[in-house]
């Protein structure tokens, strides 16, 4: 479906992008956001009028006081929806919507999710607006011409054109993983655009690149939109989201688990925790069960189980097959809300830094700090996890949906620094969380497959 009023369907080739261009790109809008920068009043500056009031400017502290920042975003409704990804608009004092026929309007925030990255705008407009819609993600195939529009670099209305390169890719961007991989040309400012297919329905929001320049190499990636569409949805009704929640804790299922449980390769989602009291154990579940299917449909990996529960309505019962010591068993769990926003409606015992179960198989000092499951490096782990010689830290064994860490630490990583003080130890971890300001997000430094570099979470979640 094209914009409001536009033709039914495009022809799936290249010959086509012209016509597209022209009528999708009134629907594509720029983001203009600005952030006060906090605390430059407690900086002294030079008195007017002295010689060195000069260096004032130099020094950012002369009435330059504001950040500004670009990126994208597209119309779903008439009355001025707008949907986009948060982190374009994460901490603005001020958003501006900037339309392709230079209309400048001021925005406000329905609703935002840390979890996929996505937002939801309002603007309020004397005209109906140019709008799209969002398509179906879940029937688009690799190789499927795709186009993009936003907002590279600052310069505006933007087309870049590729194909869909991949499916349901894993990028360590958060529980909810399932990108759409393109080669069309997504810069920075393209965050928040649509991607389109050929009949002009949007099927991907644009999100993320890797790029060692930070320019693109071919290689972005897009949300895709039946995943948005959930989260818009419950973002415009509630203003948040509203998902399924088991009390489960996942990990990656071993060679060793399927071979215990007669798989003949690692499929299926492993359970390393509980939480007391939840869905999952009300249910009968135990640690060390292997989830292979969840209301009907295989669970092949645990991120495909994270989503499906989270789409599930809350209160529904949901029938589970699971393997425990090789034998196929059945379970139904009634799925409760998770509440990821407010820590008194989570269970204390298995969702702060109190000490949990161990995991199954895993040797050495276990404990929780800011929802990551962390342990002391033993030689066992540094196999498991193909960890180099020379990296000392805590590895991280799992992360708790809906906690500080959710959607910037994965399993795996091994944490070196929290708040720029190395760690080594779960006692050093607790001390070094008890005593940072969690007023503030703490900065972590760690080590992701060989490669370092620092995740910002929020502590007081």
């Amino acid at each position: 479906m094209l914009l409001h009023g536009g033709a039914a369907r495009a022809q799936e080739t290249p010959h086509d992008f012209v016509r597209l261009s022209h009528e999708l790109m009134p629907a594509v809008v720029n983001i203009a956001t600005t952030q006060k920068v906090r605390g430059l009043d407690d900086i002294p500056a030079f008195p007017r009028g002295s010689p060195l009031e000069k260096f004032n400017d130099e020094l950012n502290l002369d009435g330059a006081d504001e950040i500004n920042s670009l990126g994208s975003g597209f119309i779903i409704d008439a009355t001025g929806v707008i949907v986009t990804n948060n982190h374009v608009i994460e901490n603005a004092d001020k958003i501006e919507v900037i339309f392709a026929d230079g209309e400048q309007l001021k925005a406000e925030v329905i609703g935002r999710d840390l979890a996929t990255d996505i937002a939801v705008l309002r603007v309020k407009s004397a005209r109906p607006l140019p709008f799209v819609k969002l398509g179906d993600s879940n029937n688009v195939e690799i190789g499927e011409w795709v186009i993009a529009i936003g907002n590279p670099f600052g310069l505006g209305a933007s087309v870049s054109a590729g194909i869909i390169s991949a499916r349901n890719r894993d990028i360590g961007a958060g529980t909810y993983d399932d990108f759409l991989q393109t080669d069309a040309a997504i810069n920075r400012g393209n965050s928040g655009g649509p991607l389109f297919s050929m009949n002009g329905e949007v099927i991907g929001v644009n999100t993320a690149i890797v790029s060692a320049t930070g320019a693109s190499v071919g290689v972005g990636f897009a949300v895709p939109s039946d995943l948005v569409r959930t989260v818009v949805s419950q973002l415009i009704q509630y203003g948040e989201t509203r998902r399924g929640w088991l009390g489960v804790r996942l990990r990656a299922v071993t060679p060793e688990a399927a071979r215990r449980n007669g798989l003949t390769r690692p499929r299926g989602a492993l359970i390393a925790g509980l939480t007391e009291g939840g869905p999952a154990a009300k249910a009968g579940l135990r640690p060390g069960d292997i989830v292979v299917s969840y209301g009907g449909k295989e669970t092949p990996e645990t991120r495909v189980l994270s989503r499906l529960v989270a789409d599930t309505a809350i209160g529904r019962s949901m029938p589970l097959e699971f393997l425990r010591n090789g034998k196929r068993m059945t379970a139904t769990a009634t799925v409760t809300r998770l509440e990821p926003n407010d820590p008194a409606k989570r269970p204390a015992a298995r969702t702060t830094d109190s000490a949990p179960d161990p995991v199954p198989g895993v040797a050495g000092e276990q404990g929780a700090v800011f929802g990551m499951r962390l342990a002391e490096i033993t030689r066992e782990l540094r196999r498991r996890f193909r960890l180099d010689p020379e990296v000392n830290g805590l590895v991280v064994l799992s992360v708790e949906t809906g906690s500080p860490a959710a959607g910037n630490v994965q399993e795996g990583d091994v944490i070196l620094e929290m708040a720029f003080q190395p760690v080594e130890t779960i006692a050093e971890a607790r001390a070094q969380a008890a005593r940072v300001d969690k007023r503030a997000p703490i900065l972590l430094y760690l080590d992701r497959g060989g490669d370092k570099t620092f995740r910002q979470i929020e502590a007081r979640k």
